[in-house]
């Protein structure tokens, strides 16, 4: 048995990325490696029925294999037309019977969020805010206390200073769950996309309360305000594409 056909019975044993590694070796591996045949079985076990063509759908089995075999990378984004520098947000807090907060927040502020957590919260609440992971923060100064037997809502809308426009994040949510293990209360939205985007949907905006553990039951005493976008926005340019993207009116 000469040298090629050790290899044409080698060859058949190997998956693709071993067999697309056989390639680089020589010219002899390179060209028994290429025979379509071998790729046309390794796309039978993965797409069974296009293989019951005659031909494949483009021009080898090979090429087929090559462009489908795994998920392309995470492309990087374009640099987003948004800035934080041309941002406003709206954000107001009430209860059954009063305002407890209003602000607008400028975009920076927003951005650069709580450098430092305060002492005297929880540990998992400064974990969570000393995580890599991106977030915008706002201190709040002074801050307030809200009694946990009425209904909290929230309001967030974002103004742009380049076309005076406005959008809306979070339209009147209440905070319906408390997590007294990370100290925060929740309230979300789903974002309201421009017509430009039809088939983007489902993305919920949330702002959490972020408060002390002052080991009052009835009250929670709130220093903070965060604002995420969960997985659907984990880097600054992901979430200004994200704002971007709304219905600005």
């Amino acid at each position: 048995m000469n040298s090629e056909e050790v290899l044409k019975a080698v060859f058949p044993l190997l998956d693709g990325k071993d067999l697309a590694s056989c390639m680089l070796v020589c010219k002899q591996w390179s060209y028994v490696a290429q025979d379509d045949y071998l790729w046309k079985c390794l796309c039978a076990k993965r797409w069974p029925s296009i293989c019951k063509r005659a031909q494949p759908p483009t021009m080898t089995f090979y090429k087929l294999y090559r462009t489908f075999y795994k998920r392309r990378r995470h492309r990087a984004l374009l640099p987003p037309r948004l800035s934080f520098d041309s941002l406003d947000f709206y954000i107001d807090i009430w209860t059954e019977e009063k305002l407890m907060f209003s602000e607008v927040v400028p975009g920076p502020f927003l951005k650069i969020g709580l450098k430092i957590p305060p002492d005297g919260i929880s540990d998992m609440l400064r974990y969570h805010l000393e995580s890599p992971s991106y977030k915008m923060t706002l201190s709040v100064e002074p801050r307030f206390s809200l009694p946990l037997g009425q209904a909290v809502s929230v309001s967030v809308l974002a103004g742009r200073k380049d076309s005076d426009k406005v959008a809306c994040i979070i339209d009147k949510a209440q905070f319906d769950y408390i997590d007294r293990s990370s100290f925060r209360a929740l309230a979300f939205n789903y974002l309201d996309f421009s017509p430009k985007y039809p088939f983007v949907s489902g993305i919920r905006a949330w702002i959490s309360l972020l408060f002390m553990d002052d080991g009052n039951e009835g009250v929670i005493d709130v220093f903070g305000i965060e604002m995420d976008f969960c997985d659907a926005a984990s880097s600054e340019e992901e979430v200004l594409w994200l704002l971007d993207m709304l219905d600005w009116k």
